[in-house]
């Protein structure tokens, strides 16, 4: 029996503002889509949504710069107080060049400055502000499916994504930065493959390939749809976070 994979964008998100109860937006659009959600289901939000529901937000006015974010900024064509809140954010800045600084967040993802964002937020001219990462998404995504749970009573999984490129490709894509309920990353290492060999190194990204497929359904620009609704993917259940989809730096050869 073959496999399928159904996607959802769930439209009728508000603009989400500090403080917001995000389950509570959820269970409103879904009924408002006439949606209900099954055991078993993903939902996959957008890292702004979340973010924004948390208040992550820094206020260029009150960012004193330091000597090195003055240097970076002048590196790479930036305002300093933007490239402190990116130190303020980082563990090591890896590359760097005119318009883009690659870092090493400390929450351990390898990705461009450090996920700060300015797109699809609203900001005062006289005192820009910047979004950042949630602080602990792993805890975002698991608070999240269990609000949904105490109210619905269906035990769902949670991906939340964001954007970034790919050191060996062209282009962004999806990826997740916080999971709950399901096994990020699959080791299949000892299955068989068509001809009966064991695989040797196989493990697979799961959450990064539904939080890519979410991802191009939610689209990059003014779509306003930050929820995408998942059914049909087989998942192995796990109390475990995301953290085993980043590389050890000893194994990372685009260092």
């Amino acid at each position: 029996m073959g496999s399928s994979l159904v996607l959802h964008a769930v439209s009728g998100i508000p603009m989400v503002e500090p403080g917001d109860d995000l389950a509570e937006l959820i269970i409103v659009a879904l009924a408002a889509s006439e949606q209900s959600l099954q055991e078993g289901d993903v939902l996959v939000l957008a890292q702004k949504i979340v973010s924004k529901a948390e208040g992550r937000y820094a206020y260029l006015n009150a960012i004193e710069p330091s000597v090195q974010a003055h240097e970076l900024a002048e590196q790479c064509d930036k305002d300093p107080r933007h490239m402190q809140v990116l130190l303020n954010e980082s563990r090591e800045v890896i590359r760097q060049r005119p318009g883009v600084v690659i870092v090493e967040h400390v929450l351990g993802y390898v990705h461009a400055n450090a996920g700060i964002d300015r797109s699809n937020i609203s900001s005062d001219d006289d005192n820009p502000r910047l979004l950042l990462l949630p602080e602990n998404p792993d805890r975002s995504a698991a608070q999240l499916r269990d609000a949904l749970q105490m109210r619905l009573g269906v035990a769902v999984n949670i991906v939340i994504n964001d954007s970034a490129g790919r050191a060996w490709r062209n282009g962004t894509l999806g990826f997740a930065i916080g999971t709950a309920g399901f096994e990020a990353l699959e080791n299949r290492v000892g299955e068989k493959d068509l001809y009966g060999r064991p695989l040797e190194i196989t493990e697979v990204a799961v959450a990064d390939e539904l939080a890519a497929a979410a991802s191009f359904v939610m689209g990059q620009g003014d779509e306003a749809l930050p929820l995408v609704l998942i059914r049909g993917a087989k998942l192995r259940p796990s109390a475990n976070g995301s953290g085993a989809l980043i590389r050890d730096r000893e194994k990372d050869m685009f260092r």
